[in-house]
């Protein structure tokens, strides 16, 4: 087995991160890591030769040498010039909402505010509970063979495995509904002397485990974002697994510094009549990948997959869903749109999987871009595989660009071409942005997109 430059940064950087580890070696966790890094330097990173990768070049990330944060004491040194007023316009702080604040990966208590919670309600660091209960957080992690987050196939996600550090880890016990949203908080930060003083820009890789008991309900926002333009990457996995008769909203807000790159992996399992309700929305990155799969573990589920991406320049934005129907009577609906401008290039890959023994299904999956300039590029593949013969599923994917009559219309009215575009393109995302029910969310991201039109 051929050993690349690249994969022995890694391993030289994991032969660190044990170093710093001082008891947790003999922790169950750290032997999943080992068995992870082994299992990275056997597949690297992923190629356009892979299928599930063949339209996202990853060679940008894999040709630089970013530098793992693996103590918090060196995560502390990225927070040392970052306060609370650096990073208020991405706190939702006007809510009261829950906020849980991390740094390059790593937990900041000072940054931090998070309300007074219900009884055994739990929101907080996952180093922590590394620490104090390893065992059990190894029952709820999916790193075994068959999970989609597992370390087996995916270069990344191996890389993630290897160095579980820290993260988000919230519980919900059973019948507790948090009327507050939490808002986990992922803060990137790069340095402008990366170069001179590590040789490499900052790799951050949290890793968020969230768990609901029975008829509970929360809403979680997990938002990326950076204060500054600097270059940095992000390889995170989000687990959630939902109990019986629980209700979870969980939105993703990616609003990174345009020379960064994003690898996200969200992987929800759900229990019996449960319901989740996922929002996607993409703005930064230079790079991006959102893996998300929602896998049904019992019968009654239901999901929503709501997904909003808007690029330009040069960027590069991949979104890849799987919503696996393995169980009968549950439903399934999901909608992502695009809008893209410049040069910029989008992929979007959706897969239902139906199994053999998933009667009563349904499920509907829908992609529809908008193209805003002649260069901007988007390859869409919706899928379905079904393997069942009592279900109602269907999928359909449309590319188009902004139509003369309507601007036309507009313009006859008084509207100049540019605010014309403007309104057309905004009514385009406003189906996305109308699913959004916490007010908060919603307003931010109108504010956001707004900006990006120029107006």
């Amino acid at each position: 087995m051929r050993v690349t430059k690249n994969q022995e940064w890694y391993l030289s950087n994991f032969q660190a991160f044990e170093k710093n580890l001082d008891g947790d070696q003999a922790s169950p966790i750290h032997k999943i890591r080992k068995t992870a890094i082994s299992r990275f330097v056997e597949l690297g990173f992923p190629t356009i030769h892979d299928e599930e990768w063949k339209y996202t070049d990853v060679s940008p990330i894999v040709e630089r040498t970013f530098k793992p944060t693996f103590a918090e004491a060196e995560a502390a040194r990225w927070l040392l010039p970052l306060t609370i007023q650096a990073i208020r316009r991405f706190t939702l702080e006007e809510t009261g909402y829950h906020r849980i604040v991390f740094v390059n990966g790593y937990y900041s208590r000072e940054l931090s505010y998070p309300h007074p919670l219900a009884k055994d309600v739990q929101i907080g660091s996952l180093a922590t509970v590394i620490e104090k209960d390893p065992t059990t957080l190894t029952r709820y992690l999916s790193v075994g063979v068959g999970f989609p987050s597992s370390y087996e196939d995916n270069g990344f996600t191996a890389l993630n495995t290897a160095f579980i550090r820290d993260g988000a880890f919230v519980y919900i016990p059973d019948g507790v509904i948090v009327e507050v949203p939490i808002h986990l908080l992922f803060v990137g930060i790069g340095d402008s002397e990366a170069a001179s003083v590590d040789k490499a820009p900052p790799l951050s890789q949290p890793r968020n485990l969230i768990i609901t008991g029975k008829n509970s309900q929360v809403a979680l926002i997990e938002s990326y974002v950076s204060p500054t333009h600097s270059s940095y990457f992000t390889n995170t996995i989000t687990e959630v697994v939902i109990g019986e008769n629980s209700v979870v909203d969980y939105y993703k807000l990616q609003y990174e510094s345009l020379e960064a790159f994003h690898i996200g992996t969200v992987q929800v399992r759900q229990g019996r009549s449960s319901n989740f309700s996922s929002h996607s929305l993409s703005f930064g990155g230079k790079l991006v990948r959102n893996n998300i799969t929602v896998v049904f573990e019992a019968e009654g589920g239901e999901c929503t997959l709501n997904g909003l991406y808007v690029v330009a320049d040069r960027q590069h934005v991949d979104n890849h869903t799987m919503i696996d129907h393995a169980k009968p009577h549950c439903t399934s609906n999901e909608l992502y749109k695009g809008i893209l401008d410049g040069k910029s290039r989008g992929v979007f890959n959706g897969k239902i999987l139906v199994r053999p023994n998933a009667q009563k299904t349904n499920a509907h999956q829908t992609n529809k871009n908008l193209l805003l300039s002649d260069e901007a590029l988007i390859d869409t593949k919706p899928q379905l595989e079904i393997f069942a013969n009592d279900v109602k599923c269907s999928h359909g994917a449309t590319i188009g660009q902004l139509e003369e009559d309507p601007i036309f219309y507009l313009r006859s009215r008084g509207v100049d071409r540019e605010m014309a575009r403007t309104i057309l393109t905004y009514a385009f995302a406003s189906d996305i942005i109308s699913r959004i029910k916490l007010e908060a969310v919603r307003t931010d991201i109108d504010r956001r997109l707004l900006s990006r039109f120029g107006k």
